[in-house]
């Protein structure tokens, strides 16, 4: 079940996009403006919104780390912020200055691309903020555009319906006419599926279009014949043009928005329809799922942005942190494992893991054995021996703070033992039905 937790009504026209990173949402507007929302209670943070373009904004979206911020407007710029801050980091100005209606980082945070109304494609350095590569689509305006997880290529989907894939060189790779009435949205799942075919692993995409159709694809890579889209199914369910669609972070789920107001949630590897949501009253301009939680945000012509939680029991995909495999959590960067915390209900430890540079790998390593001497005092987590040693050399301050101690009682922080070890018991069920 889909329940609507909150509701983000200041925008003052119509809602474009909306983004999350692992802490964050941001959203953009007919209005000119970027508002950023903080996941733990949905309130605006303290430097937004963010002003700078001077016409619509059309697209926002965070980098891999979600420190920095993109958003592209008609006013033919892409800025780059900073979360942190707010600070405007960089204006990126289109070649020819046509207006910019969409924008991306890779996944590795190599590159951010720009597309815009006259078809330009711009490749720019997301590090040093330059121009890297650019070029140009077939024909029509560039409207959608989505990153392999792996980076090494990007697809474009364009207004007179092509759908191309370019590799990191700005090579078209390929190139296929998809929806007759145009694209409007394309989004490439994380996780790497199987060809049943062949038996390779290749990426699942989905594209949407003004012919009122979803459609799932399969990108293939052959050595003979190079680069393949292959047409999957098209998914059923909107009675007018589809105007954004976007996977969930394990592939699982497939969201879409229409301009018949209504929001329909797939079960990607069946198509079967899991929740229609017709909260909005005008069009559905965006939607998109959380990393590593399970909410959702919708956005629409109404000026509001809805934010939804699923049910962990009805959800398909259950909880989608405890059903990540080990290798996909080994890869999880220090932001990862603060949303990890957040979404467990362990906020209170965030400042603690955040000091230690805690990821991926050593959020793996954290065993039941080691945990059991993990200790808490004076609002921090230590190992046990090390904290004995500590007051047995006679300090009576905090080592993390420098203040005098309140206690020398060392109490159990039986918190994060039992959510790192229902979690791990949950990884170890995992591995073996797989």
């Amino acid at each position: 079940m889909a329940t609507l937790i909150h509701t983000l009504a200041d925008h003052t026209d119509d809602i474009n996009c909306c983004a999350f990173s692992s802490s964050c949402l941001a959203t953009c507007s007919l209005d000119k403006t970027v508002r950023l929302y903080s996941l733990n209670d949905f309130t605006e943070l303290p430097y937004s919104p963010l002003k700078g373009h001077t016409y619509a904004v059309h697209c926002c979206c965070f980098s891999p780390s979600g420190h920095a911020l993109a958003s592209c407007s008609t006013d033919g710029t892409t800025m780059v912020w900073d979360t942190r801050d707010g600070r405007r980091l960089a204006v990126l100005e289109q070649p020819g200055g046509s207006p910019v209606r969409v924008c991306r980082f890779s996944p590795e945070s190599t590159y951010l691309v720009s597309g815009a109304a006259d078809g330009s494609v711009v490749l720019w350095n997301a590090q040093s903020l330059k121009l890297y590569r650019s070029g140009n689509a077939k024909d029509g305006s560039l409207v959608a555009c989505a990153f392999s997880p792996n980076g090494n290529f990007f697809v474009t989907g364009s207004s007179c319906g092509d759908l191309t894939i370019w590799d990191d060189k700005m090579r078209c790779l390929y190139n296929e006419k998809t929806h007759d009435l145009g694209v409007t949205c394309c989004d490439i799942s994380s996780q790497p599926v199987s060809d049943g075919e062949r038996g390779s692993r290749c990426f699942q995409m989905a594209s949407c279009g003004q012919d009122n159709q979803i459609k799932l694809w399969l990108i293939l890579f052959a050595d003979s014949v190079g680069v393949e889209l292959k047409y999957k199914c098209t998914l059923s369910g909107h009675s007018a043009p589809v105007l954004a669609c976007a996977f969930s972070y394990d592939g699982q789920m497939l969201v879409s928005g229409s301009v018949d107001k209504c929001v329909i949630i797939y079960e990607t590897n069946t198509g079967n329809i899991l929740h229609t949501l017709s909260q909005h009253t005008r069009y559905v301009t965006t939607c998109a799922f959380a990393p590593y939680i399970l909410l959702l945000a919708t956005g629409s012509m109404d000026k509001t942005v809805n934010i939804w939680q699923f049910d962990h029991k009805q959800a398909c995909s259950g909880n989608i942190i405890e059903n990540e495999s080990k290798i996909a959590v080994e890869n999880w960067s220090e932001e990862d494992v603060l949303a990890w915390l957040h979404a467990q209900g362990l906020t209170d430890l965030v400042g603690i893991f955040k000091m230690n540079n805690i990821d991926g790998k050593e959020l793996l390593n954290l065993t039941k054995e080691s945990l059991t001497n993990e200790l808490k005092i004076d609002g921090y987590s230590y190992e046990k021996d090390a904290m004995e040693n500590w007051i047995n050399n006679k300090r009576r301050s905090s080592p993390m703070t420098n203040l005098p101690l309140p206690s020398l009682l060392l109490t159990p922080n039986r918190t994060l033992k039992m959510a790192i070890s229902r979690w791990l018991e949950t990884q170890q069920e995992h591995s073996e039905t797989t």
